[in-house]
């Protein structure tokens, strides 16, 4: 049984970037957003869709092959951590 991502994002683009942080609330009352990871381009191919290695976002792109799609059932397609992350 797959596990779906934590976090789909639906993009315009077929380039993206991820820093793992962008979705963190900053400003009074909040910490700031300093957590996450190094930001890292990413590519979404055929499949119409990619998964950021670090964080596992996954960035689907809007009228692509995956939009709409049961994203459980899909496979992971990282880009951008290092060989021995997954």
């Amino acid at each position: 049984m797959n596990t779906p991502p934590p976090e789909v994002l639906m993009v315009e683009t077929r380039r993206v970037s991820c820093d793992g942080a962008s979705g963190i609330r900053g400003g009074k009352d909040y910490r700031p957003a300093a957590l996450g990871h190094p930001r890292i381009y990413l590519e979404i191919d055929e499949h119409g869709y990619v998964d950021c290695g670090y964080c596992d976002r996954r960035f689907v792109l809007k009228g692509g092959p995956a939009d709409g799609a049961d994203h459980s059932q899909l496979p992971d397609i990282s880009e951008g951590a290092d060989p021995g992350h997954r």
